[in-house]
């Protein structure tokens, strides 16, 4: 931990940080899943900054695969999975986003959604105090553009992260029976026509994004490398957490989750309606 650096009342527990690793989305997402089993099961919370590769359009649980430009996702090279988390869609720009991952045991975690985001997203506005960026919660909910966008969705106190009226991060959680995962992404660069163009069926203008949507670069004068290793210090700061890694089980283990879940047809363009 660094000198005067903000620790979270979970620090005095087991857990590992991971530095930003480049995986596909179906990875990502089965490893967010494998990090929960583990804690779940005494081993270490975890940690980490994560990265798509390549660039991932990852939809709600809830959201209909009609929404999506699939034909211009497979001309693009743009990977398309589902989240166990709610909410719209995501494009998850290689150079553009940052991912994150908190995940510990259930019963460590305030009961009350609220609450625990609000813990739970402490490093994430450490993060961008460190890099010079006024960011928090939005103070009131902003209405909807889009519903199938998660960035141009209504924003939300609970989770959502404004900088100067515009979003810069989006946070959601999962609860399992015995563990939590929350994940979000931190917008470091926007690419508004990239963000809409995986989708289908919509008339946003990129204005109309741009308006909505805020980066890093837009607010501080800081490298994409610079702002990961603000984002992963406040994150092991918050956690004490010390740097660690996947083990070959785990590793394994998503693997097979990877490609039985979340790379798999039917999971991800299933018909939430069915």
């Amino acid at each position: 931990m660094t000198d005067d650096a903000p620790s979270g009342p979970l620090a005095d527990r087991e857990w590992r940080l991971i530095p930003e690793e480049r995986r596909d989305g179906a990875m990502q997402m089965a490893l967010d899943e494998i990090a929960a089993e583990t804690a779940a099961d005494g081993g270490p919370r975890t940690v980490r900054v994560y990265r798509w590769e390549p660039s991932t359009l990852s939809l709600g649980y809830h959201q209909d695969p009609e929404t999506v430009d699939w034909g211009l996702c497979e001309r693009e090279n743009v990977t398309v999975t589902r989240r166990q988390t709610g909410g719209g869609g995501i494009y998850h720009d290689y150079d553009g986003d940052i991912s994150y991952s908190i995940v510990a045991p259930k019963a460590e975690l305030p009961g009350d959604l609220m609450e625990s985001y609000h813990l739970l997203c402490e490093p994430i506005l450490d993060a961008f105090a460190r890099l010079g960026v006024a960011a928090d919660f939005v103070e009131e909910s902003m209405p909807e553009i889009w519903h199938p966008a998660c960035y141009l969705r209504e924003l939300h106190p609970a989770h959502d992260v404004v900088a100067n009226g515009k979003k810069v991060s989006g946070n959601a959680q999962y609860r399992r029976n015995d563990a939590v995962i929350q994940h979000g992404s931190l917008t470091y660069s926007v690419t508004e026509a990239a963000h809409l163009d995986v989708f289908a069926g919509h008339d946003v203008t990129d204005s109309t994004f741009e308006a909505r949507v805020g980066g890093i670069d837009e607010f501080a004068d800081v490298t994409r490398e610079e702002a990961v290793s603000a984002v992963e210090s406040a994150l092991a700061d918050w956690a004490d957490a010390t740097v660690g890694e996947w083990t070959a089980d785990e590793l394994e283990r998503a693997r097979e989750c990877a490609e039985e879940k979340y790379a798999d047809d039917e999971w991800v363009r299933r018909d939430p309606r069915s």
